[in-house]
């Protein structure tokens, strides 16, 4: 007998599947901004249970992972390997269509993004769209009028 992936659960905003309702209503919580799960020892609140595991490690004193070159430390080894890229320069992933080069796996997909045209980021107030969620973010300032770069010598401010 074989099983299928059911997933039934759909979540409204995003058209997600779950195949469980908790997770679905775990997920909203993204969503509305709700986080229920608060740390104990300091002021910070989670989404998820898990997550808010994860930070109490920080204050656990379980940073076990320490950097050779500068002694900083990390809760999570594949962090320090991550971090040891930027001392030893190394950018595995290539771009073959301009030949730039990236630390991370997840810049170079977004890289390779722009040059396929997909821009999944859409503006809700005007309907342009990008293809990092940066340049959206930097973008939404047009509506609303902020403009956050100010000029130290002659005021004026830019977005």
């Amino acid at each position: 007998m074989t099983h299928t992936k059911r997933t039934s659960f759909k979540c409204s905003e995003c058209e997600k599947c779950f195949r469980r309702k908790a997770n679905l209503q775990l997920h909203k919580m993204n969503h509305t901004g709700e986080k229920p799960f608060k740390c104990s020892e300091c002021d910070k609140y989670f989404c998820q249970k898990s997550d808010l595991r994860k930070h109490k490690m920080i204050h656990m004193g379980h940073r076990t992972f320490k950097c050779s070159e500068c002694n900083k430390s990390f809760n999570w080894k594949a962090h320090l390997q991550l971090h040891k890229m930027k001392h030893e320069g190394e950018k595995p992933f290539k771009c073959f269509e301009c030949q730039k080069y990236f630390r991370r796996k997840k810049c170079f997909q977004l890289h390779e993004m722009a040059h396929m045209g997909e821009k999944p980021f859409k503006c809700l107030e005007c309907d342009k769209s990008f293809c990092q969620k940066a340049s959206l973010q930097l973008h939404k300032m047009v509506h609303t009028g902020n403009k956050p770069f100010k000029c130290s010598e002659c005021d004026k401010c830019l977005r």
